[in-house]
């Protein structure tokens, strides 16, 4: 990667803070990838892991700062066991393979969601990745694993119980020290989800208040960085007035 080709910062997060973009993304279709080519699922999961590969690399340059990916839901656990122990496994290959690569290009790397039920060996990949990476500046990448957006919430509420300020902006620090995130992380800009489905299937639904919404047919493993730069350009088009109206107009 290049340093000298990030992005600048977005102005647009409706009150003229400059800050480069949060884009999220659920990242729908590997089964069906494999299955409209007669493959086992495990073939498509590892297409899906090439194209987290392709975005993470694009990212810094299209004017994101964060990236946050839905990698294993909360609900995943109720698919098949091998299936499960084999993306488990993925992820944490991923993570091995890709410490030096993510530190050298300056990304930071961090996993939201809970850890008491992933393997001891995915665990461990997680903290020494997180620690390799840390200092990276050029993107903030999060994977949300074991993550349920319903469930941080009601972590983050009983944690409130005892807080002395009651506010959104107290709220999301709790938010995210209850998924692990290191405190607080700016609202989701754009939301991606591939493979034709339109929901949000309990992804970042704080976070999300005023994500502007994309919807992609393609299924993730052929989403390519094309793909990436036209939901940003149809996210640049829109306009965001998170509930207000041009001075103009109101007048």
């Amino acid at each position: 990667m290049d340093p000298n080709r990030v992005a600048k910062p977005y102005y647009g997060n409706g009150n003229g803070e400059p800050r480069l973009l949060h884009v999220a993304v659920i990242p729908d279709g590997n089964g069906r990838w494999a299955a409209m080519r007669g493959l086992a699922r495990t073939a498509g999961h590892e297409a899906g892991v090439a194209a987290v590969r392709r975005l993470v690399s694009a990212a810094p340059e299209t004017g994101i700062g964060m990236l946050s990916l839905y990698v294993f839901s909360a609900d995943n656990w109720e698919r098949p066991q091998t299936e499960v122990a084999s993306l488990l496994g993925l992820l944490e290959s991923f993570f091995r393979e890709e410490a030096d690569r993510f530190r050298g290009a300056g990304i930071r790397l961090r996993v939201i969601g809970r850890r008491d039920r992933l393997p001891e060996g995915l665990r461990a990949a997680i903290a020494a990745i997180e620690k390799q990476t840390a200092a990276g500046r050029n993107l903030f990448l999060r994977l949300a694993i074991d993550y349920s957006a319903q469930d941080a919430i009601l972590r983050a509420a009983c944690r409130m119980i005892s807080s002395l300020e009651i506010s959104r902006r107290e709220f999301a620090r709790v938010l995210g020290l209850a998924n692990h995130g290191d405190g607080p992380a700016p609202d989701v800009d754009l939301l991606i989800r591939t493979g034709g489905e339109q929901r949000l299937s309990d992804f970042l639904l704080w976070e999300s208040a005023y994500a502007e919404l994309v919807f992609s047919p393609k299924l993730w493993p052929d989403f390519e960085r094309g793909d990436l730069e036209a939901a940003l350009e149809e996210f640049r088009r829109r306009d965001r007035r998170f509930g207000r109206i041009p001075e103009a107009v109101a007048g």
